[in-house]
Parts: C-alpha cells; sequence; structure tokens
C-alpha cells in the first residue's frame, strides 16, 4: 500500500531542501503532496515542487476552487503522516500556540494524523527560552521533533540549527511510518564532490543499540596556512565511516562529524561537514549528549596561528616564510573531562612505534575508557584493512588484521555490550 506523506513547507533559506527530499521520498515509493506558506515562495517555486510531486502545490486558504477540490481538512486527513520541513522557529511558535492564520496551520490544527516537525533556523534562535518552550509543548502535544544538525549557516554563524539532510530526514519519515528498510543505493551520495560510489543496501537493524545515541567522528582535519596551503593528516576516513554505519545498523541514533573526505554518507547517519579542529570540537559538543563517543578522527595537532588572507610567496631568499604554530583543542581530552561526558568515550591512537605503550599513556590522559590502538606505518591510513589493540585500564586486547568494516563490526558489538552493562 502506497504511503501517503503531506510536506508543509515553510519559509526559511533550508526550502530549497524539500525539493530533494520530495524527489528521495517518491524514489522510495511514498506519495507527496505540498503544502507552502506563503514566506516558503521567497526560496522555492509551487512550480517546482509540483512537478517534482506531479500534484497541485497547495498555499491559498481562501482560494475557493482548491478549497472546492480538496479542502484543509481533507488535507489534514488524507495523509498517514504530517512534515513541516524546514519548520522555521516562526511556524513552531504558531503550531505551539495552536493558531490558525494560514493554511499551513489549519491543517496542522485540524489534523488526527502524526506530524514531524523538522526545525531550521539561526542557532540563537534555536537557542532562545521561547523556541526551546514551544518545542517542549509540541512534544508534549505528541509532535515529534527532529534534531537540527550543526554547521556553518547562511548568516555566517555556526552551530545548531540547520536543517538535516534530506538523506536523514527519509530516514526518520520511513521509521515513523514503520517503513521496512530501504536497500536504495540513492541514500547515502558523496557529501563532498568526488567519484565516490554509493551506498549499498544495509541489512535490518539487530537492535542491540537501539535508543542510543552514538557520536562518531572521522577523516582528517584541514588547518589553513594561505588560500591555497593547509596542514593535515593522511586519513582517508574510512574506519571512521565504517563505524558510523555499523552503529546505525545496530539501531542507534548516529551523529558523524566528518572531517574533508570523499565518501558517502551512511545510511542512517546524521552527517556534519567540518574542516577545521575547531570546526570539529564545536560540532562534537553541539552534538552532545550521546551515550557513546567514538574519536576516531584524525585531528591535526596544530594549526597555523595567524593564516595568511592571501597565497604566501616566495620572496627570492631561498629562506621559508616562517610559519608560527598554535595548538588545536583536544577533542577527547575535553570530552574526557566534559560536563556531558558520554557513558563510553573511546578514543583512537595512530602510531607508528611502541604502540600499547603511547596508547596506555594516552588513556589516562584523556580521560577516555578505551583506546583503539593502531600501527599506521604502513597502508593502514587510506588502506582497507586494521589490526588494532583496545587498551583499557583492564589490559590490551589485541585484534588481527580484517577488514575495516570488520573492525567497525566487532568494535560496536562491544560498544553494545559495554552499554547494556
Amino acid at each position: 500500500m502506497t504511503r501517503r506523506v503531506l510536506l508543509i513547507v515553510s519559509g526559511g533559506i533550508a526550502a530549497y531542501k524539500a525539493l530533494e527530499l520530495v524527489r528521495l521520498l517518491r524514489r522510495r515509493g511514498i506519495a507527496v503532496r505540498a503544502v507552502m506558506t506563503e514566506s516558503a515562495g521567497q526560496f522555492v517555486t509551487p512550480l517546482s515542487l509540483g512537478v517534482l510531486t506531479e500534484d497541485h502545490v497547495y498555499g491559498d486558504m481562501f482560494d475557493l476552487k482548491e478549497e472546492r477540490e480538496i479542502g484543509h481538512i481533507q488535507l489534514s486527513r488524507q495523509a498517514d503522516l504530517i512534515v513541516v520541513a524546514p519548520a522555521t522557529a516562526n511556524i513552531l511558535a504558531r503550531m505551539a500556540g495552536g493558531i490558525a492564520d494560514d493554511l499551513a496551520t489549519t491543517i496542522l490544527l485540524a489534523t488526527d494524523k502524526p506530524v514531524l516537525a523538522v526545525p531550521a533556523m539561526n542557532v540563537r534562535m534555536w537557542h532562545h527560552q521561547a523556541t526551546q518552550r514551544n518545542l517542549a509543548t509540541l512534544r508534549g502535544d505528541g509532535v515529534h521533533i527532529m534534531e537540527p544538525a550543526s554547521g556553518s549557516m547562511a548568516c555566517g554563524e555556526y552551530g545548531k540549527g540547520r536543517l538535516p539532510e534530506p538523506e536523514g530526514i527519509v530516514v526518520e519519515i520511513e521509521r515513523l511510518l514503520a517503513l521496512p528498510p530501504r536497500a536504495d543505493p540513492l541514500i547515502g551520495q558523496p557529501d563532498f564532490a568526488g567519484d565516490a560510489p554509493p551506498v549499498p543496501g544495509t541489512p535490518e537493524p539487530d537492535g542491540t543499540l537501539l535508543g542510543k545515541h552514538i557520536l562518531v567522528t572521522a577523516g582528517p582535519t584541514h588547518e589553513p596556512i594561505d588560500p591555497v596551503r593547509y596542514i593535515a593528516n593522511r586519513s582517508s576516513g574510512k574506519q571512521g565511516f565504517a563505524i558510523a554505519a555499523a552503529a546505525a545498523r545496530a539501531g542507534a541514533r548516529v551523529t558523524l562529524v566528518a572531517g574533508p573526505v570523499h565518501l558517502p554518507t551512511p545510511a542512517g547517519v546524521e552527517r556534519i561537514n567540518v574542516q577545521t579542529a575547531r570546526e570539529m570540537m564545536a560540532a562534537v559538543e553541539a552534538a552532545l549528549p550521546a551515550d557513546a563517543a567514538i574519536m576516531v578522527a584524525a585531528v591535526a595537532d596544530w594549526r597555523a596561528a595567524d593564516a595568511a588572507d592571501q597565497k604566501i610567496k616566495k620572496d627570492g631568499s631561498g629562506q621559508p616564510a616562517p610559519l608560527a604554530l598554535a595548538e588545536n583543542p583536544d577533542i577527547l581530552a575535553t570530552l574526557g573531562h566534559h560536563a556531558q561526558r558520554p557513558a563510553l568515550l573511546i578514543g583512537f591512537a595512530a602510531e607508528t612505534q611502541r604502540i600499547a605503550e603511547h596508547a596506555q599513556a594516552k588513556l589516562a590522559k584523556k580521560g577516555a575508557d578505551w583506546i583503539v590502538a593502531n600501527d599506521v606505518s604502513g597502508d593502514v591510513m587510506g588502506g582497507d584493512s586494521n589490526a588494532v589493540q583496545i587498551v583499557t585500564t583492564a589490559g590490551i586486547e589485541s585484534w588481527p588484521a580484517m577488514a575495516k568494516e570488520d573492525v567497525a563490526l566487532r568494535l560496536i558489538e562491544k560498544v553494545a555490550d559495554a552499554l547494556s552493562v
């Protein structure tokens, strides 16, 4: 039986992502009918939404033709799920107050169907007491609220409030519609340009991490020296992405904070893209609280103290330009002593000698529960296999070399066991 979604698009800059959301839902076999607020028309056109939904786009409460053919009561009742995406601070406030002053809010007040709101707004608007109060009211009324993503915003600020990527919204819609897991290569396209293959269909979640929030970091960071040069580590992100995918398959809600890598987003994973260590630190803190944090990223230890605005040119003296370095924030150590420290904190140690010894020292210094140590003197960074040692206060557990996907599955099994105690 075809499932039906009524998509309400409100007027935020993220409204353009509604087009991709409709495309993904239709690809999944879900019928979509769209309603636009008046301000949404400043960002997307009814024509664009109508072409993708293959249906009329509704918006005028007092259009006699629209109301005669299918009134707001029918719109509010004919869908299996109503999705408000993006849900601006304004429409959330009107929903919480029971205001019905346009077609969208009238539908929401008249419906007897489940409602999913996907917020998108400026970081300060998101954290404002009025918005948080409205969200609490809506949750109390039974509205499903999807957490916004963190990252750079159109206004130039950074923080929580970005609309989650359409792929993640589709996963939440499917969960609310009780649809079976998809085997759709469309979900999980690269977030950076490149020729990365799509993610294959994922097996049904085993539920061992159901209800848990797992935070994963992956990839390198790029610390700019000038507009064309940067400091970085040789990380492909493959191990971290494999761990995020394994956690999602185990039923967890997964937040993946990823440095600049050319990898597709695993199905069911919320991805936050960052460039620098300081951006990664901010994104990690914004994603808390989490039940477990697995810090796989190879974060650059240093950055240029003063990155140049223009390309640094050779001066002909034969001497290199002076480069003053500043130490980057220690993300693992910060989490180890954080007020919202995850119950299970796991760090990775990329070493080239005295692997276990250095990992044991890192365990104590960082305040972590486990350190996953690996010898990167070969082709581990960028390769497809890994041999790791799990270092804890109880001792060292050595694993033979295996595919990074197998390392991820085995590690997530240990995480699930630890969190179930």
